[in-house]
């Protein structure tokens, strides 16, 4: 095998470039991963693509080869595995915490605070190369039944929208509303259907997304913003949804989760970055409704939601509207940070 390979990278300036990197070799603990899928994520867009603003967890070290979305399968190991073995497919947690802090222990190496805590495609090399080096920690067993684009979705978007979704307890007692019908929006509502959902609302500006969601029949009722609320009203006899997600990070998006909400219901707030400005009066206190932030989720409910998906019979796949390969990596987030697409992944030869 050549020892080299090309790697993308983000210069920070709405570009993409390519260097030569090491194929690197796995130590104590560690294995090589031949990448077969990358997809793109919003963050990525909003935080390192058209510039790097993002700080403390979401601070991109330039030059690191990005992608933290990665999903492929092991062709090599180092010593001291106590699980994986060479030829296991393997999706990738996409933050590697130092192991042994509170949150680390319960899972959830997205709140890790140490110094040792390291995200890939962030501060760690990234899935956006053939190979990556990750750790056997870090790992989720993907199925034969799940495609490699199916799991590259679980490692972000999807186990991000599971987390909201079952922090809020989205059952077939409920009508959800989901505001913002990019990828992760997409996924709420797949997610939310297999979780029984009885009627699903989807509310997004974009006409393209809209008309995306139409045709892959994720929603009962897919609405534009003006006028929503008054409809979606109308469409649960006045009372409002018992469950909403916002995904679209927008003031007025979270504004319309928030007041379509019935009273003693449950709101969850998925979508980065913004502001958010509502009456705490009207639109909370006297409703007696619950607010959630979610971010990201832990990685035994990881493992978690890959059963489930199984179980459920449902490919996040089928929301990947572009493919292409690593040598087209500008393209794909061009594509991406347009905004009107669904999922953008980077598909390598022997997955497509």
């Amino acid at each position: 095998m050549d020892r080299t390979m090309t790697g993308a990278i983000l210069p920070g300036n709405s570009t993409v470039a390519f260097r030569t990197f090491p194929v690197p070799t796995p130590g104590h603990g560690e294995v090589l991963i031949r990448t077969q899928a990358s997809t793109l994520c919003g963050s990525d867009i909003r935080a390192i693509y058209r510039e790097h603003t993002g700080k403390g967890a979401e601070g991109y070290l330039p030059g690191t080869i990005c992608g933290h979305e990665p999903c492929g399968v092991i062709e090599e190991t180092g010593p001291g595995l106590r699980r994986f073995k060479k030829g296991d497919r393997v999706i990738v947690y996409h933050i590697s915490g130092c192991g042994v802090c509170h949150d680390c222990r319960m899972g959830f190496m997205i709140s890790c605070t140490s110094e040792h805590r390291k995200a890939y495609g962030w501060q760690r090399n990234g899935g956006m190369a053939p190979y990556l080096l990750a750790e056997e920690k870090d790992l989720v067993p993907l199925p034969d039944s799940l495609s490699y684009l199916d799991g590259a979705q679980i490692a972000c978007g999807f186990g991000t929208t599971y987390e909201a979704l079952e922090k809020i307890g989205v059952s077939g007692d409920d009508a959800v509303l989901v505001v913002g019908l990019g990828p992760v929006g997409l996924a709420t509502l797949q997610l939310a259907r297999a979780m029984g959902a009885s009627l699903l609302i989807g509310v997004e500006a974009v006409p393209q997304r809209l008309e995306l969601a139409r045709k892959l029949g994720l929603a009962d009722h897919l609405l534009s913003p003006d006028g929503a609320l008054e409809k979606i009203r109308q469409l649960t006899q006045d009372r409002g949804v018992e469950k909403a997600v916002d995904t679209s990070a927008a003031d007025a998006g979270r504004q319309l989760a928030i007041r379509a909400t019935r009273d003693r219901g449950k709101i969850a707030l998925v979508g980065e970055g913004g502001t958010c400005t509502f009456n705490p009066s009207p639109d909370l206190i006297h409703g007696q409704k619950t607010i959630y932030g979610s971010w990201v989720t832990s990685i035994w409910k990881m493992e978690e939601l890959v059963e489930r998906i199984v179980r459920w019979n449902i490919h996040p796949d089928k929301l990947v509207t572009d493919r292409y390969p690593l040598e087209q990596a500008g393209e794909a987030f061009r594509k991406m940070a347009e905004g009107t697409c669904g999922k953008v992944g980077i598909v390598f030869d022997d997955a497509r």
